[in-house]
């Protein structure tokens, strides 16, 4: 009905639901695991494909300090990077939310990251900037650096809205 407010439904972060925008970044969804530095230590093996090399781009390692948002939120926007992957690991821990679609004129769908969990976005997947929960934090950003345009903003026709969460972490 006209004038009705969209509300998006969250989904937990899986590596399955994900899968056609992105890699999640855990150790969970590693392709393979060896122990190394003399065995003191678990390396958890090719968690995303980082790719930043389109035209003449190179990998850049960040560090994003998100502020925390409020729920109920309102999604107006959406970005995509055409050039490159983009990675986002929180640094403490904290919960956040990804909010991706197929195209600007799709549905959106929420995600909701726990702890331990980063998420690392194809090239050229739609998606709205980061959403810290709960608290401000840093979250390390490894994308694309270099000539060319890579960032494509698009204003949405009508907002979704993500209300207060019910899930809890798992």
């Amino acid at each position: 009905m006209a004038g009705e407010r969209c509300v998006l439904s969250v989904e937990a972060l899986t590596a399955e639901a994900f899968a056609a925008f992105g890699d999640v970044i855990e150790a969970a969804a590693a392709r393979a695991t060896y122990a190394v530095n003399e065995g003191t230590a678990q390396r958890f093996h090719d968690l995303a494909r980082v790719d930043t090399d389109a035209e003449g781009g190179r990998t850049l390692i960040s560090i994003f300090r998100a502020q925390a948002r409020s729920l109920p939120f309102a999604i107006r926007m959406l970005e995509r990077h055409p050039l490159g992957s983009q990675a986002f690991i929180p640094l403490q821990g904290q919960r956040y939310l990804v909010v991706v679609a197929q195209t600007p004129e799709a549905l959106p769908r929420v995600f909701l990251a726990d702890a331990g969990q980063g998420i690392n976005y194809h090239r050229g997947s739609w998606h709205h900037p980061l959403i810290a929960l709960d608290s401000a934090g840093d979250f390390l950003v490894i994308d694309r650096g270099g000539p060319g345009h890579n960032c494509d903003e698009v204003s949405l026709s009508a907002p979704g809205w993500i209300e207060p969460l019910d899930v809890q972490p798992r």
